[in-house]
């Protein structure tokens, strides 16, 4: 791949996704590009991104960005924090909400899904009936995520036995998570730096493992999203590692829970 090629394409990604792609992932980027290339009918990698530089913005302009975002992901990922919701957060807003109303749950980069269906996992051990909406930048991860079916290594890669075989059904090779479960989960593609859907209102947002792949500038949009998303009284998961910026007030951590943030007081939120 060519240098200039890749700085090119570091100020695209980041414009259009926020993504940070660093220069050490120079040779990811080629090695990815590649099944983009030939799929789309182009010899080369270069040829493939000559074509990008006319239409940016267009149809090939996004597919090269979708290959560039980080999708790794696994059921119940960071297990502390589904400890947490099925033993306290989950019963405690449903008691809040009170009976014949549904919590809203966010999956804010849900990449294949897996996210989302351990939520809707969370759920059903607790008893408490929920809608939950999954979003991604990738066309590719949702379709994946809307079928619901996972190879053996990832089905058990942070899925116990019981939950296996109580939450999914064979299929072939594959193991597709239940109807029901399918049924309480809405995916959809979204960029998560644009305003508008999914909607908000949402009890609990988990955005984990994506505010530390961003470019530092885009953070503070990102989390401006995730407030609107955000009941005034709900809960924001991210990973163990990321942080909250001290400047920004709309979130404060929750002392002993890593990762977990409420929003803060409104005072703060007025004089911000």
């Amino acid at each position: 791949m060519r240098a200039e090629d890749f700085e090119r394409l570091q100020a695209l990604v980041a414009s259009r996704a926020g993504y940070r792609l660093t220069r050490a992932r120079m040779h990811l980027a080629a090695h990815r590009l590649g099944p983009v290339a030939r799929r789309e009918g182009f010899e080369t990698i270069d040829a493939l991104m000559d074509a990008v530089w006319s239409r940016p913005v267009g149809a090939l302009g996004w597919a090269v960005i979708e290959a560039m975002l980080n999708l790794e992901t696994w059921f119940r990922r960071d297990r502390s924090a589904y400890q947490t919701l099925e033993a306290e957060l989950l019963p405690a807003l449903a008691r809040a909400r009170g009976g014949g109303r549904r919590l809203r749950l966010l999956s804010a980069g849900c990449a294949t899904g897996q996210e989302a269906y351990s939520l809707a996992i969370a759920c059903a051990e607790a008893g408490v009936a929920a809608e939950i909406v999954g979003v991604d930048l990738s066309h590719a991860a949702i379709e994946r995520a809307r079928a619901g079916a996972y190879s053996p290594f990832e089905i058990q890669r942070g899925l116990s036995a019981r939950l296996m075989l109580t939450y999914f059904d064979k299929a072939g090779e594959l193991w597709r998570a239940t109807r029901r479960l399918r049924d309480d989960i809405r995916f959809e593609r979204e960029n998560l730096l644009d305003a508008g859907a999914p909607g908000g209102g949402f009890d609990i947002v988990l955005c984990r493992h994506v505010l530390s792949d961003m470019e530092p500038g885009r953070r503070t949009q990102l989390l401006d999203r995730l407030d609107a998303e955000l009941a005034e009284d709900g809960c924001l998961f991210l990973a163990p590692n990321e942080r909250v910026e001290s400047d920004t007030v709309a979130f404060r951590a929750v002392a002993g829970r890593r990762g977990l943030y409420v929003k803060g007081t409104s005072s703060a939120r007025r004089a911000a």
